[in-house]
């Protein structure tokens, strides 16, 4: 690994993180910043991550019974990827109105920032796919903040 750093300047890919990360403790904080956000918005959240629906949250619009269905995503500021799932994709496209990709960015010192994308998919992954790593910098530069 020390011919690769010296060959390259950069640390090999895949190799364990200085601070390694509890990424369900991650996931979990993420769901809560949006649940909040969501409260917040005057919505009516309820978690669903673990029925794996192809989305983490579903929210209900007061007073109307309409769904908002929202995947969240927590990353740390500057990290390279986001992952999407193939389900994660296709739900998005079968219910293109309804759907939002929540991006909860860390920043650090327990401080966030937190990004809606409305339609964040163009069209399905191919057969083969489970899942897709997209660059972190492109879904925020089309997201908004959340309404």
């Amino acid at each position: 690994m020390v011919l690769l750093v010296a060959m390259t300047g950069k640390a090999a890919t895949g190799s364990a993180p200085a601070h390694p990360i509890d990424t369900q403790a991650a996931a979990a904080n993420a769901r809560a910043v949006i649940m909040a956000v969501e409260r917040s918005l005057g919505f009516e959240p309820v978690d669903r991550e673990f029925e794996q629906l192809g989305y983490d949250i579903e929210s209900r619009v007061a007073g109307t019974g309409k769904l908002r269905f929202i995947e969240v995503k927590g990353r740390v500021s500057g990290a390279e990827t986001i992952t999407i799932t193939k389900n994660e994709i296709l739900y998005s496209l079968n219910k293109p109105d309804d759907y939002i990709l929540a991006i909860v960015e860390f920043l650090g010192d327990n401080d966030q920032r937190v990004h809606y994308l409305r339609q964040p998919f163009e069209r399905e992954p191919d057969f083969g796919v489970t899942s897709v790593n997209y660059d972190f910098i492109g879904p925020l530069a089309r997201a908004g903040k959340p309404t």
